[in-house]
C-alpha cells in the first residue's frame, strides 16, 4: 500500500513558513456537473465553505438535469494527468480527494499520480453508479478496487453501495455492520472507511467511521423525506478540507457529518428534480433584512446594471 495507515491524529505535511495564513489546499478529481448538485461544483463549494482551497481537476462531464444522469463524457487520461501534474508542481497540497472519474484509464492515471505523493492522504468517494451501463460499472469498480483502494486513506460511501461492491457474497440474514465493510475495504488496502446512510428504526440513519477493529465515531441523524443529489460529494469534500486543515480524522468526520446535515436541512430544489444541498447555508441572511444606511444604498446603486440598449 502506497499511502500508510495514517494514525487518526496525523496531519498532512504543511510548510507554515511558505504559506502562513493561507488556506489548506485539496486537489480534487471529479466530473463537471451542470446541475450544480455534485461533482466539482459540490467539491469546490463545500471545500471553500469549510475554509480550504480546492484545486479542481476535471475528469469528464455529466449530461444531466436535477433529477437524473443521462450520460457521462470522460476526458482523455492524458488531459487529466496534464491538469494534475501542472498544479502539483506549483502548489503544495494537503489532501487528495477522488470522486467519479469516468474510466479505468483515468483511475490508473490518478493512482499513479497519488503514488508519487504517497505522504499525502487520499479520500475516495464511491457514488451510486446504477445510472450507468452495467458493463461499464463492472470495469470501473474492478479498476477502482485494484488501483485506487491501495492508495486510499479514507473510503466514503453509502452503506448499500459499499455493501454491494465490497461484500457481494454476503449471505447473513443481518446487514453487514460498518466494521464488516471496513474489514472488506482494509483487505484491499484502505485503513479507514466512512459508511453513511445506515438504516435505523424510527426514521433515523447512522453514519460510522470505522476500522476492522473499532468504530472511531458515529453520528445519528433523522432521515429527510426529500431525495437529494450531491450529498456524498459534499460530505467527502468537507471531510477532505477538514483533514487538510489539520483536524484529526475522527473530529473531521464528526464535523463533516454535522456540516452535511445542515446543508441538507437548508437544501433547495433548483429545478423540477431532486433537492440540492445548500453548502453555503451559513451565508444566508436570518430573519428580516436590516434597513440599509445611505452609504450602503449608494454603494449598491453602483452595482445596478442599466437595461441593455446597445445599438447595432
Amino acid at each position: 500500500m502506497t499511502n500508510p495507515n495514517l494514525p487518526i491524529e496525523t496531519q498532512a505535511p504543511h510548510d507554515a513558513e511558505d504559506d502562513a495564513g493561507n488556506p489548506a489546499c485539496v486537489i480534487v478529481f471529479n466530473a463537471s456537473d451542470p446541475s450544480g448538485a455534485g461533482g466539482l461544483a459540490a467539491d469546490i463549494s463545500a471545500i471553500a465553505s469549510v475554509g480550504a482551497h480546492a484545486l479542481p481537476v476535471v475528469t469528464g462531464a455529466y449530461a444531466r438535469d436535477s433529477a437524473e444522469i443521462y450520460e457521462h463524457f470522460p476526458f482523455e487520461e492524458e488531459a487529466v494527468a496534464e491538469q494534475a501534474r501542472s498544479i502539483l508542481e506549483d502548489v503544495p497540497v494537503q489532501v487528495f480527494k477522488v470522486g467519479f472519474v469516468g474510466s479505468p484509464e483515468t483511475i490508473s492515471t490518478i493512482a499513479e499520480i497519488a503514488a508519487d505523493y504517497a505522504e499525502v492522504p487520499l479520500i475516495a468517494y464511491m457514488p451510486d453508479l446504477s445510472w450507468w451501463d452495467e458493463g461499464e460499472i463492472d470495469l470501473y469498480l474492478d479498476a477502482f478496487r485494484e488501483l485506487m483502494l491501495p492508495q486510499t486513506t479514507v473510503l466514503v460511501g453509502n452503506h448499500s453501495t459499499l455493501w454491494r461492491w465490497l461484500l457481494p457474497e454476503w449471505s447473513s440474514e443481518r446487514s453487514p455492520a460498518p466494521r464488516d465493510i471496513a474489514k472488506a475495504a482494509a483487505d484491499l488496502g484502505v485503513p479507514y472507511t466512512l459508511v453513511t446512510g445506515i438504516p435505523l428504526p424510527e426514521q433515523y440513519i447512522d453514519n460510522v467511521l470505522a476500522t476492522p477493529q473499532a468504530v472511531l465515531c458515529s453520528e445519528k441523524f433523522e432521515r429527510f423525506e426529500a431525495v437529494f443529489s450531491g450529498a456524498g460529494d459534499t460530505l467527502s469534500a468537507a471531510l477532505a478540507a477538514l483533514v487538510a486543515s489539520g483536524t484529526d480524522l475522527a473530529g473531521a468526520a464528526t464535523e463533516a457529518l454535522a456540516y452535511l446535515d445542515r446543508c441538507l436541512d437548508a437544501g433547495f430544489r433548483p429545478g423540477m428534480g431532486n433537492v440540492v444541498p445548500d453548502r453555503l447555508f451559513w451565508a444566508q441572511p436570518e430573519g428580516e433584512s436590516q434597513e440599509l444606511t445611505p452609504e450602503e444604498a449608494q454603494a449598491l446603486q453602483v452595482l445596478d446594471m442599466p437595461a441593455h440598449d446597445t445599438k447595432h
